[in-house]
């Protein structure tokens, strides 16, 4: 059976970098009999207000907007997600982070107990892949700052729905890359998405 995989590019604007990795790691995919879907953030229409909503209470969250249902739908047909998003202060963007804070919601993507502090992952049975573009090459955010958008995308997103992470990769700096560099992270891309397809349950 062909492996699922859903792309989002959480980027804020068109005609990114990021957006260039995610066609790469697609064709990657596809090249290994994947079937891919791709969202991009900067398509995405949707109200960032959130008056009278709980994102950890079942049923608070007001009528998802289309673009949102889409991306829960894809969410929920792939077994494997990739996102691909830009490291702003430490963080992908924050049009990028409204995504996930209206639509990983409590009874979706996570359920609490009703005592202690334990949960029900129900995004379970997946794997996932992150690409993070910053201009901070990545060896000093590991030393000055703790890596944080990786930690974050790993296991405050990823694991804490129950997706395997798989490939977390950062790279970088953008702003001194030259046109080969740029060049070597596309065939990176390229391949993460080959080898995504060809992988094994999460």
């Amino acid at each position: 059976m062909a492996k699922r995989i859903f792309i989002w590019v959480a980027h804020p604007k068109h005609g990114s970098l990021n957006a260039a990795l995610a066609a790469r790691y697609a064709d990657g995919a596809r090249t290994q009999g994947a079937e891919v879907r791709e969202m991009a953030l900067a398509d995405m229409q949707f109200s960032e207000a959130f008056e009278g909503y709980d994102p950890n209470k079942e049923g608070s969250a007001p009528a998802l907007a289309p673009d949102l249902q889409a991306w829960q739908d894809n969410m929920r047909w792939a077994d494997h997600v990739l996102i691909v998003h830009p490291y702003w202060w430490g963080a992908m963007p924050s049009r990028a982070k409204a995504v996930l804070d209206m639509a990983l919601l409590h009874g979706f993507a996570f359920k609490y107990h009703k005592r202690g502090v334990k949960w029900d992952k129900l995004l379970s049975g997946r794997a996932g892949d992150a690409i993070i573009t910053s201009d901070t090459p990545p060896w000093l955010d590991t030393l000055l700052y703790l890596r944080p958008g990786r930690r974050v995308i790993r296991n405050q997103v990823l694991k804490f729905c129950g997706i395997a992470p798989r490939k977390i990769v950062q790279l970088g700096s953008v702003k001194l890359a030259k046109d080969g560099q740029v060049g070597k992270w596309l065939d990176r891309a390229q391949r993460m998405g080959a080898r995504a397809a060809m992988a094994g349950g999460a």
